[in-house]
């Protein structure tokens, strides 16, 4: 049998990696059960590992896995029974550090529209950084989206998408050639591409030239 202090750390870590894949922080279980340091979470977890509840994943930072659930998805809480809710077997922990490599398929104009990428390279990415669906890279040439943060020699981090809403940042593609990186606007019948610099002027299409190829999820930048 659990402690109720056990079974609600088990509970809110399980909760947690449902919900984001990621596991909380110290800092978070703390404040979740209302301890005054974090010290009382560092022998929950020691109890819960040794009775086979919870595990921690070797080097990596933030990575704890629940191995099972209480017999019958619950748990005692002095007399009563709390119901714990099963994992969803889809998730697996991962942790802050984690990389994996998404095709990075080369230059992408941050102000007037320049020939069409091609794959050529793979780019390692911290995992946490990408959410669900497919990704690939971009390196960002040109200032037209400063304003968003966005600077020459940037990595933009694209979710593979063939719509988008009013105002994403997406990658477009006019013509079938020139691609673009811009905020999606619709006018009417037409589409407006429009930069995050006041130096440059919006671009205007027939819906039918432009083509979504993906919506912005994040940035990596390189300093030297």
């Amino acid at each position: 049998m659990l402690t109720a202090k056990q079974h609600e750390l088990l509970h809110f870590i399980q909760q947690k990696l449902d919900a984001s894949g990621i596991s909380p922080s110290f800092e978070e279980m703390k404040e979740a059960l209302g301890l005054k340091s974090k010290s009382g979470i560092h022998r929950l977890i020691s109890a819960l590992e040794e009775r086979g509840f919870l595990r921690r994943l070797p080097n990596r930072a933030r990575a704890l896995e629940v191995v099972k659930l209480p017999e019958g998805g619950k748990a005692a809480r002095g007399d009563n029974v709390v119901p714990l809710r099963p994992p969803a077997p889809q998730f697996k922990p991962i942790a802050a550090n984690d990389i994996v490599e998404v095709p990075l398929h080369g230059k992408i104009a941050a102000g007037v529209p320049i020939e069409a990428f091609e794959d050529y390279n793979n780019l390692a990415v911290p995992a946490a950084l990408l959410g669900a669906g497919e990704h690939y890279a971009l390196e960002v040439s040109g200032d037209s989206m400063v304003e968003a943060g966005i600077f020459d020699g940037d990595y933009a981090l694209i979710q593979k998408a063939d719509t988008a809403r009013e105002g994403d940042i997406v990658v477009a593609l006019v013509d079938g050639q020139d691609a673009t990186l811009k905020y999606f606007r619709r006018e009417g019948k037409m589409i407006r591409l429009d930069p995050a610099n006041s130096a440059y002027e919006p671009q205007r299409y027939e819906a039918e030239r432009v083509m979504v190829q993906g919506k912005l999820s994040g940035l990596l930048r390189r300093y030297h």
